[in-house]
């Protein structure tokens, strides 16, 4: 029935990877400035950083005081190199630690109702930004942090960008 398909069907089926430099771009930069943020306002507003200390407090994490400052400079400097596309991957991968970690301390068990079904559960689970950021840092872990990072200008300088073997 068809012999040549159209461009656009062809578009359709499996997309055009010509712009995936722009979701990665967006989501990198989205991403890197969320967690810097985030680790700037638990470092450097008292209120936050007190909120954070009583927080890690009260679910038994050990050495809390010293834990609250590890866990606020991840994010702020981890979000910054997000945000540039320096060492994206590991940025990605010690963020994406901290969030399992988030859900298995307190996510799971002050935002999922207790007493709910498998079904609701995974949904109430799937529902956390938790679980948004870890896929979205996988996807990046998997794609590279985009044309449009430092690592790139790094991998062509060390001529790891070359496609020809």
């Amino acid at each position: 029935m068809f012999t040549q398909p159209s461009s656009l069907i062809k578009k359709i089926l499996i997309g055009n990877r010509s712009w995936e430099w722009v979701p990665i771009l967006v989501a990198r930069v989205s991403l890197g400035l969320f967690f810097s943020v985030s680790g700037y306002n638990k470092l450097f507003d008292s209120e936050k950083h007190a909120d954070l200390v009583n927080l890690m407090s009260e679910i038994g994490m050990p050495f809390h005081k010293f834990m609250a400052l590890v866990l606020a400079s991840v994010e702020f400097f981890g979000g910054l190199l997000l945000i540039m596309g320096l060492l994206s991957t590991l940025a990605a991968i010690i963020l994406s630690i901290v969030m399992i970690v988030a859900i298995a301390t307190v996510e799971i068990e002050h935002a999922i109702p207790k007493g709910i079904g498998p079904l609701d559960w995974m949904s109430w689970f799937l529902y956390l930004p938790q679980v948004l950021y870890i896929i979205l840092f996988i996807w990046l872990i998997t794609t590279g942090p985009g044309r449009f990072s430092l690592d790139h200008l790094i991998a062509d300088k060390l001529g790891l960008n070359r496609t020809d073997k």
